[in-house]
């Protein structure tokens, strides 16, 4: 799998010191936000053309990449709370180091970009789908009369 890095490979991770670590997920956090708002928004072009598809295979494509939008809404839900409470340890552990245990937290930092990668590259692909259907649909249904709004 192409993975997605903000950071540098190998043992970043595992040597770098906190407050890096904390601006990366703060970066993840501004990227899953982004991804939220053009997922609202694929969803809502979607929405826009189906009402108008009078094709049964258009209806079905458009099924199939409106669930894959809705179960990439849901990860994205996911990944956000998920980063959240990761900021939370960042913050406690630069606070008191000697309270937690680094090499577990580091893991799961590891554990939580590598779901993040994940993501990123499903919302890439169903983007590319979303507008290839869309393309489709509105060249075989005759709706060019709808994008002059």
């Amino acid at each position: 799998m192409e993975n997605y890095r903000t950071r540098p490979k190998g043992t970043y991770i595992q040597n770098t010191d906190w407050d890096e670590l904390y601006v990366l997920t703060k970066h993840w956090k501004s990227d899953l936000t982004f991804y939220k708002q053009d997922l609202r928004f694929l969803h809502k072009l979607l929405n826009k053309y189906f009402i108008w598809i009078t094709k049964k295979e258009n209806l079905d494509a458009v099924k199939a990449i409106g669930q894959s939008i809705s179960n990439d809404r849901l990860i994205g839900k996911e990944l956000i709370t998920r980063v959240d409470e990761h900021l939370t340890h960042i913050t406690q552990t630069i606070d008191d180091p000697f309270k937690h245990d680094s090499r577990i937290f580091r893991d799961e930092h590891q554990a939580l970009e590598d779901d993040i990668a994940r993501f990123y590259k499903t919302v890439r692909e169903n983007r590319k789908q979303v507008f290839s259907v869309t393309e489709h649909i509105v060249d075989s249904e005759s709706l060019e009369h709808l994008l002059q709004d």
